[in-house]
């Protein structure tokens, strides 16, 4: 499909681009990976786009006072990955973003891109007038479904299409959006909303608003952190199954555990399960056998994607392992 005729803005302030997203139609401007293809395949309509491109404010990795960091929401995955900060302190954070996609959109695509991304289901990317969409089905229960949920599927059966978010809730952080009505701070757990809340948003974030920070809080001692993702086509794809780990160890033993699935359900999807069998145990064989078995507990999978379970249980099992010996 050609690509609409729109208006293109670059404000030089937030405010002056929360003026310009008041008009109808208007579509805030990031890296653009997600936007313009969902212009091209006419996912929705926008009149306007409104670069933030020249906000200086909203880019660079900054450590904060009590140890964490804050990363600017228009920081490249590139940044993020080759960062030396986020590999020392939250190695599973630049890894994730160096599983995001191919180079060439990691150099473009931004965090709060990745973290705000519409779903890649091809219902909702097609011309299908799914529950998303505000019709009244979601066409994937009944329909090609290999790469849907296995979890949290309610009206629509989509999956989280973020790499980078589930170990930035593995890492316990959160958000902050601006808006002509001032700035919030958001858990990082509670910003995307799952169907059964509002099966048309992906996100908190109300009109006008813009994500503008992500912060870490940091991390403490005998914290180890992974994320691993498996996908059809090593150099591009979305996640079939992906883990991201966050464990606090107090020498062998593991005092807190953080564990938050990928390509899983249409949020990024905690295992409180795999969470209560590794906490307070060492990850030998035993606590790591429990633990492959609890992770697909209570999941449901659709007609075309079982497969996804027995991935899970392998991701599980590998990393749990992988990071005892770490």
């Amino acid at each position: 499909m050609v690509m609409p005729n729109v208006t293109y803005v670059r404000p030089k302030s937030l405010k002056e681009a929360f003026d310009q997203l008041s008009s109808e139609g208007a579509r805030v401007h990031a890296g653009g990976t997600d936007l313009l293809g969902c212009l091209r395949d006419d996912v929705f309509k926008a009149g306007k786009l409104v670069s933030l491109g020249q906000l200086k404010e909203l880019r660079g990795i900054t450590p904060m006072s009590d140890g964490g960091l804050r990363i600017g929401a228009l920081t490249t995955l590139t940044e993020i990955a080759n960062s030396k900060m986020i590999r020392e302190t939250y190695p599973g954070l630049a890894r994730a973003a160096s599983e995001v996609a191919s180079p060439q959109l990691r150099n473009q695509g931004t965090l709060g891109g990745n973290l705000c991304q519409k779903p890649r289901c091809w219902y909702y990317r097609a011309d299908f007038h799914c529950m998303r969409k505000g019709g009244d089905k979601c066409f994937a229960l009944q329909g090609e479904n290999q790469f849907h949920c296995v979890f949290g599927g309610n009206m629509c059966y989509i999956v989280h299409p973020s790499d980078t978010a589930p170990v930035l809730v593995a890492f316990e952080a959160s958000v902050r959006a601006a808006g002509p009505g001032g700035t919030r701070t958001i858990p990082l757990a509670k910003f995307h909303v799952s169907p059964g809340e509002d099966v048309e948003k992906e996100t908190v974030l109300k009109p006008n608003e813009i994500l503008t920070d992500i912060f870490l809080p940091p991390p403490g001692q005998g914290v180890r952190s992974s994320y691993r993702k498996v996908r059809a086509r090593q150099s591009w794809d979305f996640a079939l199954a992906g883990l991201a780990l966050v464990l606090r160890f107090n020498r062998k033993q593991v005092e807190k555990a953080l564990v938050v699935l990928s390509g899983a359900a249409p949020v990024p999807w905690r295992s409180v399960a795999v969470e209560e069998v590794v906490t307070g145990k060492e990850l030998n064989a035993e606590t790591v056998a429990k633990a492959v078995e609890a992770v697909v507990k209570n999941a449901e999978p659709l007609k075309h994607n079982g497969y996804k379970l027995a991935l899970f249980r392998g991701i599980v099992e590998e990393e749990l392992l992988a990071i005892a010996q770490s």
